[in-house]
């Protein structure tokens, strides 16, 4: 196994830390940049020459910068199918990085904080993520670094237009900020598709956990914006985060009504979601969502004190496909991972009850 994914596995995610304002809503919040380089075609039309090129002038200007933190570094086209898909599952990458054959490196801080996928659809894509809602936070943080690649590196940069990007959304600012939201009590309440389409209609977009073309699974929800261009990016970090807090509140209220008016429903919904993790044998990935989702309700709402929730959030992770098999030491088939996933969260829950 790579040294640097067995890193990876023994970190706590650090969007995961439950430790950030709103962070019983906001599970966390993460700033996207595309940069191009001067000189060079966009990714889709370079030679596997000119995209080495581009991986060793970024690695050099990374590397010259005793501002930035150390990076661990996966050559995509030398990564395991498996150990890609575990950076997946972590949102270092995307699907679309996942699946290239032409040349490409993930450049990642061992804390995972930070990250540049270097020649995916564009020569850079850098992303920070820190737990809970600080969308203001996290820009300081990655305009900081760009600013510092900046120095080193030349951007593509037209007066009029802004970044050029390889895809014509992302021209302009090159921003795509979001914060991923659990919403169960909008979801048990059946307001979360008035939801969607009020934010839909002051153009954001509402995607699953894993970006765009995935399912609402466990009731997560990562709302972002669309347009990257005729705003700043501190208008656009200024528009989402209203849209957030805004979303944030009715989700409270959510919660509020259903302890205050349908409490045996609540404590029904969360009591059998606890009752499946701690003792069910088979257990599929999206019950496993579901159910945590349920869980980690009822804690949020204190409705257990023997319940860690780091335990809860780790699980959010854990019980995902490549995860799995990678805590199992060997490549299992859908009916096998079932079984583990059970064995794995019924573990996880019990050491969690002794830790209290």
């Amino acid at each position: 196994m790579n040294s640097d994914i067995n890193l990876l596995l023994n970190n706590k995610v650090s969007w995961l830390a439950d430790c950030g304002p709103s962070e019983d809503i906001a599970i966390s919040s993460r700033i996207r940049l595309a940069r191009n380089l001067e000189g060079v075609p966009f990714p889709p039309h370079a030679t596997p020459a000119q995209l080495n090129e581009i991986i060793n002038t970024v690695e050099m200007a990374v590397q010259r910068n005793k501002e930035l933190e150390p990076f661990l570094k996966f050559k995509i086209g030398e990564t395991s199918d498996l150990d890609k898909m575990v950076m997946f599952e972590r949102r270092l990458i995307s699907r679309e990085f996942m699946e290239k054959s032409d040349p490409g490196e993930l450049l990642v801080t061992a804390d995972e904080s930070f990250g540049i996928m270097v020649n995916e659809e564009d020569h850079l894509r850098m992303q920070f993520m820190r737990s809970g809602f600080q969308l203001k936070n996290v820009w300081q943080e990655i305009n900081r670094i760009d600013d510092i690649l900046s120095n080193q590196l030349p951007y593509v940069f037209n007066k009029d237009l802004g970044f050029l990007t390889s895809c014509p959304t992302n021209v302009g600012t090159g921003i795509r900020a979001s914060v991923m939201l659990h919403l169960p009590g909008l979801v048990l309440s059946n307001q979360i598709n008035a939801v969607i389409q009020g934010v839909s209609k002051l153009g954001l977009v509402v995607r699953g956990i894993f970006g765009e073309g995935t399912q609402n699974l466990g009731n997560l929800y990562q709302v972002s914006n669309q347009s990257t261009l005729g705003e700043s990016e501190e208008q656009i970090i200024e528009r989402l985060g209203n849209v957030i807090t805004q979303i944030i509140n009715h989700e409270k209220n959510a919660r509020r009504n259903l302890l205050e008016t349908n409490q045996p429903f609540l404590l029904n919904h969360v009591g059998r979601a606890y009752g499946t993790l701690r003792h069910a044998y088979i257990l599929s990935s999206a019950e496993a969502l579901d159910s945590l989702s349920a869980l980690r309700l009822g804690v949020d709402m204190g409705m257990f004190s023997s319940v860690d929730i780091h335990t809860v959030n780790e699980l959010f992770i854990i019980i995902n496909p490549a995860h799995l098999q990678k805590y199992a030491g060997k490549e299992l088939d859908s009916s096998e991972r079932d079984i583990y996933r059970a064995v794995l969260v019924r573990e996880r829950l019990k050491a969690s009850d002794r830790g209290k």
